[in-house]
């Protein structure tokens, strides 16, 4: 069977809503089709050798932080090393690259998570984001723990969790699913209890209205479309391998999972590909 052309454009990251399963959406430029009615079928994604960056629209001969040109890389806010290191941001000493996007995007409030994609693992974003972050990562489960006014202090507690659990994900045992089920509320008090002294002095230094823990925060449970779950997980590159083809065996986080391979549609932000079905 002949496979065609549903969409061609500049791949952005997949779009997910809660579900059961998450429901997702490739995105190409514009153009958006729904996966999940493809699941049990081949499909095919074709690079056509084109880098389009995600935030100025220039060609670019590779891509940058997901996505960027290296110019737009150099110089956007978005893509500091901050933002994956928070408690590096650097706002307050009137340093930022751009202090009116910093305004809008770090100083707000932030909610400080535990998720278990992989086993259990401390997380920030921002309030605006849930559940999209955990759905992005993967997670079978997740809680908020605290909220927190800006990205800056997120940053600081999510370091103090950081010297008792991971800020990591595993990707390759959140393909395979090698992940049990964790009681993610005991786990807050039994972390609440453990660092009361760090969390305190945080509280005492920024306000208790800027760092507020979460008691009574649910668990959400997240459930994924995927029909087989990868025994060994093999990564497709579309700068190795322009055209990748398989079939659909499931989607979990940012990945297609194929019987050929799992690729993470994220990884090639603004190459420009066409999909067939």
């Amino acid at each position: 069977m002949s496979l065609q052309s549903k969409g061609e454009g500049n791949l952005s990251k997949l779009r997910i809503e809660l579900g059961s399963p998450a429901r997702y959406e490739l995105r190409l430029g514009d153009q958006e089709v729904e996966l999940n009615q493809y699941l049990g079928k081949p499909i095919k994604l074709v690079f056509s050798g084109t880098i389009n960056c995600q935030h100025c629209g220039r060609l670019s001969k590779k891509s940058f932080n997901q996505g960027y040109c290296y110019p737009c890389f150099q110089s956007l806010a978005q893509c500091d090393n901050c933002i994956v290191s928070p408690e590096k941001c650097h706002f307050h000493l009137d340093t930022c690259r751009e202090p009116q996007w910093g305004e809008q995007q770090c100083m707000q409030d932030h909610i400080v998570y535990l998720a278990n994609s992989s086993g259990i693992k401390v997380g920030i974003t921002r309030h605006t984001q849930l559940p999209t972050r955990w759905l992005d990562q993967g997670a079978v489960q997740a809680l908020p723990i605290l909220r927190v006014a800006t990205r800056y202090q997120s940053g600081l507690v999510e370091s103090v969790f950081r010297s008792q659990i991971s800020d990591r994900t595993n990707w390759q045992a959140m393909l395979k699913n090698q992940v049990d089920k964790l009681d993610l509320a005991a786990e807050r008090d039994r972390l609440f209890e453990l660092l009361d002294t760090e969390l305190s002095e945080l509280e005492k230094r920024f306000g208790v209205q800027a760092i507020q823990r979460i008691h009574d925060g649910e668990t959400q449970a997240i459930e994924y479309p995927v029909l087989n779950y990868p025994q060994k997980v093999s990564s497709l590159n579309l700068d190795k391998t322009a055209t990748v083809e398989g079939t659909l065996q499931g989607i979990k986080g940012q990945y297609l999972i194929l019987d050929t391979g799992v690729i993470n549609i994220r990884k090639f932000t603004a190459y420009k590909v066409e999909f067939f079905a």
